[in-house]
């Protein structure tokens, strides 16, 4: 097996191939097809909230990677003719580094009857001795029929794999069968193997039950669906983009795919289409039976542990063993309207890398930033020791404050003015839009407000509340985007999520956020709990933009450490 492992884990592909559509009041509809729209492209590109080091295409609409000789493989759905959803090809861009990007031709496109209606999301898997296979969802006919087919490299000596082909021969390899809703079947997972088969997950649902169908394999061409899924769940609906892999018990290190074992822990992640955001539980993988069971510390559903409590959607993991990590990509949709997307001539972006791990107490997952990011770090201001009385906000000046990385740890003296915590409030998002940056509090809110215009007509704030309940104190992390632009007709939530930490042993709160023009990606508490936010400010842009620390809380505040940098825009084209 370790030889095995050590092939087929050289490659792991994300296709972020979900698709949302934001209108002013929030989700408007999945795979929603604008045909008066969708060929509409704009000769010139707006450039006004284009990011600088977040991954997005050089125009038109993006969705959507795999490390192979060298490599990392980025595919990617993409409308070459139009910012909203349609005409879709799979794009292909590879890099380094994860961080600058080169593009090469579509890899994949609709092209055979079992994919002449599109060609939805995937991953890869290597075959020791054959090379990539990359499984994907096909859309037989004008219903979304659903099948999983494969695509294979035409040749595997170039370095790029720039081309694929999509045998005849046993495509499609896994169709719904009997008692499967075949409308509702797709996005198979990465193989891992065990017991001389391979295995993959499907996702699905009947009724309003979410499933991840187990499928078997001995050639990866013939394949057979276990007599039970490995997980179903009441009430979720249908799962997307799963996601399912070992994370060890001790340390940070990445695990291949195949490992099993009383050390790890398995993840299985689901974006839920009723919702459009995602969840994932941490359990326990019985082999002898292919089984999953969540941990009674993890809930199935809305209530679940998230990986990014913002704009952050059809996820997915992948193990790298140049440096044993696993990565974690997400996609991050417009929040204005198709209208805005048509006028800027672009939509889309992928979220910053992220490598996770579990955290220690074994009850959740840790992100943060893949270290390559931090080549991008150009001019540093620091602060330290800087005490923040209620009222208080201080600009950080020195950086490009629109295309910025910042890192903060924050402490107080005492917790005796925490405000009671109500056990209502189970809703971090409601309770975020209760009590914003601008309602004092005892301890807290206090952050930082990114992307502010000089005298604060808009600004993005991403900050901390604490609260005393009965027997412990709660954090609330909020990135607020009800005050980031004039514009009215723009979907501005009140993001949030509970932070799990123990403010008895220490009285600090670290946070860091990546500000890129139109997006703010915040790791609160050492990437316990994340959140990204999409933003479209009218007066805070370029050297229009500024940064603050702030405090709103009647406790002071310390800004103990401070460390802020301009950065440098990536090679992506």
């Amino acid at each position: 097996m370790g030889q095995l492992r050590s092939i087929h884990s050289l490659i792991a592909v994300l296709f972020l191939t979900a698709i949302l559509i934001i209108s002013i009041n929030g989700v408007d509809a999945f795979h929603k097809v604008h045909p008066h729209l969708q060929s509409v492209s704009r000769i010139s590109v707006s450039g006004k909230h284009r990011t600088g080091y977040h991954f997005q295409p050089p125009r038109n609409w993006i969705n959507g990677p795999m490390h192979y000789n060298g490599y990392y493989h980025l595919f990617y759905q993409y409308n070459p003719k139009g910012s909203v959803w349609g005409n879709i090809v799979w794009a292909h861009s590879v890099s380094k580094d994860l961080i600058n990007w080169k593009a090469l031709e579509p890899a994949i496109y609709p092209s055979k009857p079992f994919d002449k209606f599109g060609c939805w999301s995937g991953s890869a898997t290597i075959i020791p001795g054959k090379g990539p296979v990359i499984l994907y969802t096909g859309i037989v006919d004008a219903n979304k029929t659903q099948v999983q087919c494969y695509a294979v490299p035409e040749d595997l000596s170039d370095p790029f794999l720039t081309k694929w082909i999509k045998p005849d021969e046993y495509n499609p390899i896994v169709v719904a069968g009997p008692g499967v809703n075949g409308t509702d079947f797709r996005d198979p997972t990465t193989a891992w193997f065990k017991d001389g088969h391979w295995k993959i997950l499907v996702g699905s649902r009947r009724k309003h039950r979410g499933i991840a169908y187990l499928y078997r394999s001995r050639d990866f061409k013939k394949w057979i669906r276990a007599k039970h899924p490995i997980h179903t769940a009441a009430g979720t609906g249908m799962w997307e983009c799963p996601d399912f892999y070992p994370v060890s018990m001790k340390g940070t290190m990445g695990l291949d795919t195949s490992v099993v074992g009383n050390h790890v822990k398995h993840v299985l992640k689901n974006s839920l289409d009723e919702t459009r955001f995602e969840y994932y539980t941490l359990g326990t993988y019985f082999t002898n039976i292919d089984r999953y069971i969540p941990d009674n510390t993890s809930v199935d559903g809305w209530a679940g542990l998230r990986y990014d409590y913002g704009n952050f959607y059809a996820s997915k993991s992948f193990f790298d063993p140049t440096m044993n990590r696993r990565i974690l990509w997400g996609w991050a949709n417009e929040s204005d309207t198709k209208e805005d997307d048509i006028h800027k001539g672009w939509a889309g972006i992928q979220a910053i890398p992220r490598t996770l791990w579990l955290d220690p107490s074994g009850r959740q997952l840790v992100q943060w930033p893949i270290e390559e990011l931090n080549s991008l770090r150009d001019k540093e201001v620091e602060m330290s020791n800087l005490k923040l009385a209620k009222g208080d906000y201080v600009e950080v000046k020195g950086i490009t404050a629109a295309q910025a990385d910042v890192e903060v740890t924050f402490s107080f003296s005492s917790l005796n003015e925490a405000e009671a915590f109500n056990p209502s409030w189970v809703n971090a998002e409601d309770l975020c839009g209760k009590k914003g940056s601008n309602i004092q509090g005892g301890v807290g809110p206090f952050g930082i407000l990114t992307l502010a215009s000089k005298n604060l007509e808009e600004y993005t704030p991403v900050f901390f509340r604490i609260f005393k309940a009965s027997n412990k104190h709660v954090v609330l992390l909020c990135s607020d985007a009800r005050s980031s632009s004039l514009k009215s007709e723009l979907y501005k939530p009140s993001f949030a999520g509970f932070v799990d930490v123990d403010l008895s042993t220490t009285k600090k709160l670290s946070l860091r956020s990546l500000i890129d023009h139109s997006v703010v990606e915040s790791f609160g508490a050492g990437g316990k709990t994340n959140i990204l936010s999409r933003v479209y400010p009218e007066l805070a842009v370029a050297d229009q933009a500024h940064l603050f620390v702030f405090n709103n809380g009647t406790i002071p505040i310390v800004v103990e450490n401070l460390r802020s940098w301009s950065m440098k825009s990536a090679v992506i084209n």
